[in-house]
């Protein structure tokens, strides 16, 4: 068996390397096209010379390289630049390609076996663990996974060429399908040349940055082009899994897995998101979801040719026809004349129903859909009817997924959640208890005293202010959020937004205040009866350090709070918190963050079920693995099975959207992995491992003096040394990526120099770009060695844990792949821009002998000759990704040198700055990660 599947992925891995081959020789023909032979000539050098001294280091060798990177003339080099970045994209539409041939290979070649990682593997294994229906029912009904699009800044790529690569794609498959003739393939490799000069030819770069609407635009962009079709394929292969497994029961599979955005609602940091813009935001929305409704009920109306004349429908269906006669008016939709067809004609006016939606002048008349349960229960009628005549393979195929779809997409596509910063409220608060006449000193109030305060107002219904009242433009768009927040509920449906997220949480006030607001706003108020309602739920952002130790006792306090804990009550008794991968990474190091938001995670969960209180943790991770970066069904899998609660949220962002959701074979692969991990992992908080050891008590008591030991070494150089700022400023782009023009958000949280302020997306895309990747494993080695000390037996025991303990092999996997893609011979040519050699030799010093320290400690704990023995396919992919990323890099240092040199003097050079963004998208494109 192990044969034959080594024989397999050799036989693909060759139809990969094939499809490289072929888009590298097309490249190679549009290079001599457009540069002629001269530029093919001088890309082919380079790329030879790379990896021959990626093969072996020779000082001659690597002397020549580097003079012939020098002395490209400026015109060559930029078009050099531009052939390396183009490749990068190519070799990823071909690796995209092929994970969906090897899905499909497997699923063609393995008969009744079952893929790893598919739902059937996790369905199976149910049924072989002897779970019961009863259970298994209730394990379904109690899972949850919410993917969140937010808007972060770190898809480095336009839509344009996006859209391009999608085109090239879809003809790559095509060129697999083995009916083709000799001029059809040849054809096909002519659309492929003419695509590759498209993207020659096309502009890499943003001329400007996008607007918070073009980002809300490209977030659509997944559900218009994937995630409508793909989300409801999921469901419907769960359903097939359970019929097949356990056919007594005739499935329905809950609402367990569907798509969030941040995209227009989170205002953290970023002065362009309005209330107005999340309004219109939420109309893009409705638009698009109404639109592809239209178009699925067009093409279902094509095949409803069902006559009256043969067949009988039901009463009900031709009684609802007679109402509509009579109540919606066809203005924009053409009647169906053959009265012998019922079901086109109630889908007319189900069409115009839905175009109705569009205008206000149809508000609360028949004449338009208010609730999406009616039109739910208009295909659901539909679907009645024509199984009472025996049209159920036409209900299950059309009618079945449209409900589905409908399910999830709502008539607002995607859940909005709001997010700011605490310290706006606290602002906004004090200016409105001023103007109230409670207090003109609510900032200075110690926090026992805001607590009280706020607690007392929120338990009164009277409101605070008038409507009109005098307050600053900033104080006046906080409470418009607030009242735009209540208005969509009312026009969108009550679940559009239900989450207002408060970054930077340092105490129970900062959820009060916000609550307080909602409560202004008619979000949370008492109804007559004395009963609590509230649609509206703050949930904290736990990001620091000293945040995430402080959590358990915020939350404490909160739910100790009478009217808060009515509050959670009227949410279903759940709460929802989020913790942040990102800034706590930034802030203690990779080990340290890691072990602490572990630390939080249980130790909320044990708060809150002291409270009766489920909760929903939403991971806050970013694509990289300096901030929590990993692959989706890994990252379920890595949360402590009692932890999961009410549900998992997971933030997906910029270059993951693409590389998961751009096309569908991959986003449905993905989302299939996603769920099989789910079951798993519910299947886990039910039933704890038995066979667990005392050796786990042990380890976390070891575990704590390992993670201090890392958080003291990371924090001795990024927060105490001084010239830590100047190293990397210095020798990273971090200044350039903030001219890539690739996000709406500011980089810095204030107009700031200080380290604080910077946020976590550039300062992790910066020493990913220099090829440090400093915060996916610096302190790791030290933190290791220290236990360690010398003795054996620590050892056996650090080496026992990675192959027993889930949580500290993750941390140790992942150390292993930043190791793997850090080079520091290519990182010492950046700390070559530093000015003051004591800073560069010193801290560059420190930084070499840590990463030499962590690479030998991970090589003693895992037993393995060489980083990432473990995952050869990534380690191969990694060694031959770099001898094409390694001339960009050097581009990158010398053009760095020179624009850095010209604005000194106070020149400027935008033909020098383009060049640098250039060599930044190619890096990126190489190592396949951007922040």
């Amino acid at each position: 068996m192990t044969e034959m599947a080594t024989a397999s992925r050799s036989s693909t891995n060759h139809l990969l390397r094939r499809d490289v081959r072929f888009l590298g020789n097309i490249l190679g023909e549009v290079l001599v096209h457009q540069g002629g032979r001269e530029l093919l000539d001088h890309v082919e050098k380079i790329r030879e010379t790379s990896k021959a001294l990626r093969a072996e280091f020779v000082p001659e060798l690597y002397e020549e390289f580097v003079n012939t990177i020098t002395g490209l003339e400026p015109g060559v080099r930029h078009q050099v630049i531009r052939a390396f970045a183009i490749y990068f994209q190519l070799v990823n539409i071909a690796e995209q390609n092929h994970r969906i041939r090897r899905k499909r290979d497997y699923e063609r070649s393995a008969g009744e076996a079952v893929q790893p990682g598919s739902i059937e593997s996790a369905i199976v294994e149910l049924k072989d663990k002897n779970l019961p229906l009863d259970e298994v029912q209730e394990l379904l009904s109690g899972i949850s996974l919410e993917l969140v699009m937010t808007a972060h800044p770190t898809e480095a790529m336009r839509r344009a060429v996006l859209d391009v690569h999608k085109r090239i794609a879809n003809e790559m498959m095509e060129l697999d399908n083995p009916s083709l003739t000799y001029r059809e393939r040849e054809r096909l490799r002519e659309q492929l040349r003419n695509e590759v000069l498209t993207l020659w030819q096309t502009d890499e770069l943003r001329d400007r940055k996008p607007t918070v609407i073009d980002e809300v635009r490209n977030g659509m962009y997944f559900f218009h082009e994937t995630l409508f079709n793909v989300l409801p394929d999921v469901y419907d292969e769960l359903e097939r899994c359970l019929a097949k497994y356990y056919p007594e029961q005739k499935w329905h599979v809950p609402t367990y897995l569907r798509f969030g955005t941040w995209i227009g609602g989170d205002r953290d940091g970023n002065p362009s998101v309005t209330a107005d813009v999340t309004w219109r935001t939420l109309n893009m929305q409705r638009n698009l979801v109404i639109h592809k409704y239209e178009t699925l009920l067009k093409g279902l109306m094509r095949k409803m040719s069902f006559s009256t004349t043969i067949v009988e429908v039901k009463p009900e269906l031709l009684e609802s026809i007679a109402e509509e006669r009579d109540t919606v008016e066809l203005h924009s939709v053409d009647r169906w004349t053959n009265d012998h067809e019922p079901y086109r004609i109630k889908i007319t006016y189900m069409i115009q129903k839905l175009q109705n939606m569009r205008e206000d002048k149809y508000k609360g008349t028949a004449q338009r859909y208010h609730q999406v349960s009616e039109f739910i229960a208009d295909l659901q009628l539909i679907d009645r009817s024509l199984r009472h005549h025996y049209a159920d393979f036409v209900a299950d195929t059309y009618v079945k997924k449209l409900i589905r779809q409908v399910e999830l997409f709502g008539f607002y596509l995607a859940a909005l959640d709001v997010r700011q910063h605490s310290q706006e409220h606290e602002n906004a608060m004090s200016e409105v208890l001023a103007q109230a006449g409670v207090t003109d000193r609510y900032a200075a109030l110690s926090e026992e005293e805001k607590i009280e305060l706020l607690h007392r107002l929120l338990s009164d219904s009277r409101p605070l202010l008038h409507e009109n009242a005098a307050l600053s433009e900033g104080t006046k768009e906080c409470l418009n959020v607030y009242r735009t927040i209540y208005r969509a509920q009312e026009e969108f449906g009550e679940g559009c937004i239900t989450t207002y997220l408060i970054s930077m949480t340092r105490g129970a006030s900062d959820l009060l205040e916000v609550m307080v607001f909602a409560k202004e706003a008619g979000l949370f108020r008492r109804t007559p009866d004395g009963n609590v309602v509230c649609t509206l739920q703050s949930a904290p952002l736990f990001e620091t350090i000293d945040d995430l130790h402080a959590a358990p006792s915020i939350m404490k306090t909160l739910f100790e709070l009478p009217v808060y804990r009515e509050a959670v009550r009227a949410r279903g008794d759940m709460h929802e918190i989020m913790l942040g991968y990102s800034d706590s990474n930034k802030d203690g190091g990779m080990v340290t963050a890691n072990w602490e938001l572990r630390l939080a995670l249980n130790g909320i969960t044990e708060t809150a079920s002291e409270y009766g209180v489920k909760l929903k943790f939403f991971h806050g991770r970013g694509g990289a693995l300096g901030r929590g970066g990993m692959p989706l069904n890994r990252s379920i899998l890595a949360q402590p099975p009692h932890t999961i609660g009410a549900g998992i949220k997971i933030t997906e962002q910029g270059e993951v959207l693409t590389s998961r959701y751009s096309m569908e074979g991959i986003a449905y692969r993905s989302l299939e992995q996603a769920t099989s991990a789910l079951v798993k992992a519910a299947y886990l908080a039910r039933h704890p491992s038995k066979d667990k050891s005392g050796d786990d008590a042990q380890w976390q008591e070891i575990l704590p003096s390992i993670s201090e030991t890392a958080q003291t070494k990371y924090q001795d150089l990024i927060f105490r040394d001084p010239g830590f700022m100047t190293f990397f400023k210095e020798s990273t782009p971090l200044s350039e990526v903030g001219e890539l023009n690739i996000g709406s958000r500011p980089s810095k949280r204030k107009n700031s120099e200080r380290f604080e302020d910077l946020r976590a997306i550039p300062w992790v895309f910066a020493w990913t770009q220099s090829r440090y990747l400093l915060p996916a494993w610096y302190a790791a080695g030290t933190a290791f060695e220290q236990y360690v000390a010398g003795d054996p037996m620590k050892l056996d025991t650090l080496r026992r844990m990675y192959k027993e303990y889930s949580f500290f092999a993750t941390l140790v996997d992942n150390l292993q792949m930043a190791l793997a893609k850090a080079d520091l011979l290519i990182a010492r040519q950046y700390a070559g821009m530093i000015k003051d050699e004591e800073i560069r030799t010193r801290i560059f010093t420190l930084v070499e002998e840590e990463y030499d320290r962590t690479k030998r400690m991970l090589l003693e704990i895992t037993g393995q000759d060489e980083i990432l023995d473990n995952v050869p396919v990534i380690q191969e992919s990694i060694r031959l990704r770099n001898p094409y990323v390694d001339p960009l890099s050097y581009l990158q240092v010398q053009l760095l040198a020179e624009l850095r040199q010209h604005r000194e003097s106070g020149e400027d050079d935008t033909e020098l700055l383009r060049e640098v963004l250039l060599t930044i998208n190619g890096i990126a494109a190489g190592l396949r990660n951007t922040g």
